[in-house]
């Protein structure tokens, strides 16, 4: 068994860093921001609603074409070549649609900031999942420890117990429940050993590393003092709720535009021909005209789609009170389980204090032979479930902490104070909303070097 335990916790001291100075919770935290393929995700999809903007505001502006073309022509029964060269530029412009494109662009820029907000819920969700990672490698650390301590302390006892068999003061039942007892205390230590390996996975998945010596962290600092008061805040400022209020905006607007496009388009158009025959006579065309087109009859398309939209609308109105009760009711939890572990700790402080006078008493009374090795090995492990029961109750009181930060809508990196350059949505929209031909702008060079100091790939 100790050769078992030696190959298996073998991983645990290669993958410890060689650093005296223990890593924080910030550490952790700011870890998980500069390196979430989640976060790199988001903000790829929030770029290229960005684009959609462009897009939409392309839609106001005429369009250009040109075209060349080139022919050659053999005249028969008279023999005779005849080569012509062509080119032409047209344009485009839409002058009035009732506000159908004008719109299309307000659309894009609500889609913007709806997306906006799936970028900070994505944000809270990977520092989330950094906490939990950090406050279960602590747990499972100091859970593994309490069992191999555990370990050392049966072994003790099976060996006072075989003693004392020898002088006839205990019988062969005593030592067979002590070596029993000290079977199950190793089994208990390579799963605690397995939770540790398995809790260190999930912070490297967590935050790209592998977790060193790990600091206590501290309590978050939560503003609100009654559960209606984080509610309310919750429901002002979580990016679920925010993202929610987006879409009924959106739907509503998908309404209008699918009525709008039952109405006519006015355009203008215009194009120049020059066409050149080598030794004939040069032609240059000129068009200019103006085109009201709209829809007579679509088999009905243009209606459904109408409905369609009245429907999603009405499903985005319908997903608003769902959002609205899920936030107060992810809050209610959080505060739920701040009070449960805080009680939970107090509980189990007073069975450790009581389970050890209680040990001490039982250790006492055996060598008096009023108690039997049973007595002493049970309230041994009265006191470690104890223990353990402190250690699960401390973690669960921190994640709960911070899960209420979440719910509120208040678990980013900046209301953390982090203290490092956060990705700023501004810069990029504002380099391509008005929809430029260059590739790189002034104000993409400055979302180059914020991209820079994120660690990010720019490419």
């Amino acid at each position: 068994m100790k050769a078992f335990l030696r190959i298996f916790l073998l991983p645990l001291l290669v993958m410890l860093p060689l650093t005296a100075r223990a890593e924080t919770l910030a550490d952790a935290l700011i870890s998980a921001y500069r390196h979430s393929g989640l976060l790199d995700q988001q903000r790829a999809l929030l770029r290229a609603a960005d684009e959609d903007v462009a897009v939409a505001v392309s839609a106001l502006r005429p369009a250009l074409n040109y075209a060349l073309s080139a022919s050659r022509t053999d005249t028969q029964p008279f023999p005779g070549e005849t080569t012509s060269l062509s080119a032409t530029l047209s344009a485009q412009l839409v002058l009035f649609d009732f506000g159908r494109s004008r719109l299309g662009v307000k659309l894009a820029r609500e889609n913007v900031l709806a997306t906006r907000e799936l970028l900070v819920g994505a944000e809270q969700n990977v520092l989330l999942r950094a906490v939990s990672a950090y406050l279960n490698v602590r747990s499972a650390a100091e859970a593994a420890q309490l069992q191999a301590s555990n370990v050392r302390l049966i072994t003790e006892e099976l060996r006072a117990a075989r003693d004392r068999f020898e002088v006839g003061e205990i019988t062969q039942t005593d030592v067979s429940l002590a070596e029993a007892r000290l079977a199950g205390a190793r089994a208990a230590e390579s799963a605690a050993a397995g939770q540790l390996l398995v809790a260190r996975e999930e912070y490297k998945a967590a935050t790209g590393h592998y977790p060193g010596t790990l600091s206590a962290p501290p309590p978050p600092k939560v503003s609100v003092k009654t559960v209606a008061d984080a509610r309310a805040l919750a429901l002002r400022n979580h990016p679920d709720m925010r993202a929610a209020q987006r879409n009924v905006t959106i739907a509503e607007m998908n309404v209008e535009m699918a009525l709008l496009a039952m109405k006519p388009t006015l355009s203008a158009s215009g194009s120049a021909t020059d066409t050149r025959i080598p030794g004939g006579t040069d032609t240059t065309n000129t068009q200019l005209g103006i085109t009201l087109s709209g829809p007579i009859y679509q088999g009905g398309r243009l209606s459904a789609l109408y409905r369609k939209a009245q429907a999603q609308r009405d499903a985005a109105r319908a997903g608003l009170h769902l959002t609205r009760a899920s936030i107060e009711q992810g809050v209610s939890n959080a505060w739920a389980g701040l009070a449960v572990a805080a009680a939970s700790i107090e509980a189990s402080q007073r069975q450790i204090r009581a389970a050890t006078v209680a040990l001490r008493g039982t250790r006492e009374e055996l060598k008096l032979g009023t108690r039997t090795m049973l007595d002493v090995l049970n309230t041994e492990q009265d006191l470690l479930n104890a223990r353990n029961a402190a250690i699960r109750a401390e973690a669960d009181q921190f994640l709960a902490s911070y899960q209420l930060l979440a719910a509120m809508g208040l678990l980013t990196a900046e209301h953390l104070k982090l203290g490092i350059a956060t990705y700023d949505p501004e810069a990029y929209y504002n380099a391509v909303r008005n929809a430029p031909v260059r590739q790189v702008s002034p104000q993409g060079e400055k979302l180059d070097a914020v991209i820079q100091a994120l660690g990010l790939p720019n490419n």
